[in-house]
């Protein structure tokens, strides 16, 4: 059983399990009646109102509706701009507000040193902020190339002069475009689940048929996990169902997904040496592109990753993870007390994905060090990870616990030393 730590307006909270007192024994049948003595304290709640206000996503916050040539967009700006650095701009994905994609991703703890050197803005869809109330009737929701344009304003109104770009799903699409149609403005990408091809014949019928047949919530949730994850993964689907039901304006939801599902083909090309590099369409700044090996984005990140320049491109993708990898998830007590009593019982028990943003964090670092920045930023977590997999798959460990970082050449300008910290024994 996982719960999920997603800082929702909903009472719904991550739990920490404390473990004081655990008697250890052999995990051999003949000694699993041993396991007696286990201590369990009370649950306790990951954040709570008293350090609400030290949090990240709570301190040094301002608000703007601005207003564009395709309609007004909600931005909330956090930190301020320093001297010539991007500002990192997120997007996120359908069924969600920048706060149910990103919160939790940025309160991570080692998110923290980044967002010391670096101002971030998150952007909100049109109509999928909190308390967005409902479009007038015969609104005409902007496409997402428009969507796209509509950061140029963002940018001007700030008066932001570049930005590192983070997009989930929907998200990453549009800083896509955006990146393509204004690459003077984008220093780097980092784009999850990301999807450049328009949906096919047979892909746009059944859209269509599936928003007959089935209420949109089921429909942004197969967007957003695999059936593995939808199956295993109860608590974090329950989450991310009462957010999707009870804090987004369905009519508006149903106008962003329908905009993503009319998207177009991206047409971007792998660069041949020498022969089209100038000319054809493609991200003239690093990327990084993540996705879960169980999401069902997988297919589609890895054919983006195709048509991408090899040099500048770096593709993360991240084992026993589902589809959403920024998400904090923690393991309760009888997860983790499997783990630790029984490994031999716990390799006989369905796969239990879970969100890794402990490696995204640090993959993140090393793709903002390849950019020039943060040249003193700490580097633990991958390092340890890569120690701890090199020792125990000898012990017997499942080798599909380790992330692998791929470089797609020499050189990447993305995550320099990218083959160094491969999470791979």
């Amino acid at each position: 059983m996982l719960l999920s730590a997603l800082e929702l307006p909903l009472p719904l909270r991550a739990w920490v399990i404390d473990l004081p007192l655990c008697r250890l024994y052999n995990s051999t049948p003949a000694a699993m009646d041993e396991l007696q003595d286990v201590q369990l304290t009370e649950i306790k709640p990951l954040l709570n109102d008293k350090n609400a206000a030290r949090n990240f996503q709570d301190f040094d916050c301002q608000e703007h509706d601005i207003e564009t040539a395709f309609g007004v967009v909600h931005v909330t700006m956090r930190g301020t701009p320093k001297g010539n650095r991007p500002v990192i701009l997120t997007y996120h994905d359908i069924g969600l507000n920048h706060k149910s994609c990103f919160n939790a991703f940025f309160n991570f703890e080692d998110m923290q040193e980044i967002t010391q050197h670096f101002a971030v803005c998150h952007v909100d869809a049109p109509g999928q902020q909190e308390g967005a109330p409902p479009f007038p009737t015969g609104y005409h929701y902007p496409s997402m190339d428009e969507l796209a344009e509509m950061l140029s304003a963002v940018l001007t109104h700030l008066s932001l002069k570049s930005i590192i770009g983070i997009g989930v799903g929907a998200g990453a699409y549009i800083l896509s475009s955006f990146a393509l149609s204004h690459p003077d403005l984008v220093e780097g990408l980092v784009l999850i689940n990301v999807d450049p091809c328009a949906k096919g014949w047979m892909d746009w019928a059944a859209a269509k048929f599936s928003g007959w047949t089935t209420n949109i919530v089921d429909i942004v949730l197969a967007h957003h996990f695999g059936h593995e994850e939808l199956q295993a993964n109860l608590d974090l689907i329950q989450t991310y169902r009462l957010h999707i039901a009870q804090d987004i304006n369905q009519e508006n939801l149903q106008m962003f997904l329908a905009s993503y599902n009319s998207r177009r083909d991206l047409e971007i090309e792998r660069p041949v040496l020498s022969i089209s590099e100038n000319t054809i369409k493609t991200f003239k700044c690093p990327a990084l592109l993540v996705v879960g090996d169980s999401s069902p984005a997988v297919e589609a990140v890895v054919e983006c990753n195709s048509r991408l320049d090899p040099t500048n491109t770096t593709l993360l993708k991240m084992a026993d993870c589902g589809g959403l990898p920024q998400v904090v998830q923690v393991r309760t007590c009888l997860s983790s007390l499997v783990c630790v009593l029984a490994p031999a019982l716990h390799m006989l028990m369905p796969r239990v994905l879970s969100p890794q943003p402990g490696k995204l964090t640090e993959a993140f670092k090393y793709f903002v060090q390849g950019m020039g920045y943060m040249p003193t930023a700490s580097m633990t977590r991958l390092i340890h990870s890569r120690t701890h997999s090199s020792s125990s798959v000898g012990s017997g460990e499942s080798a599909r616990s380790c992330s692998h970082i791929s470089n797609q050449g020499e050189g990447t300008a993305g995550t320099p030393e990218a083959a160094d910290v491969q999470d791979t024994p």
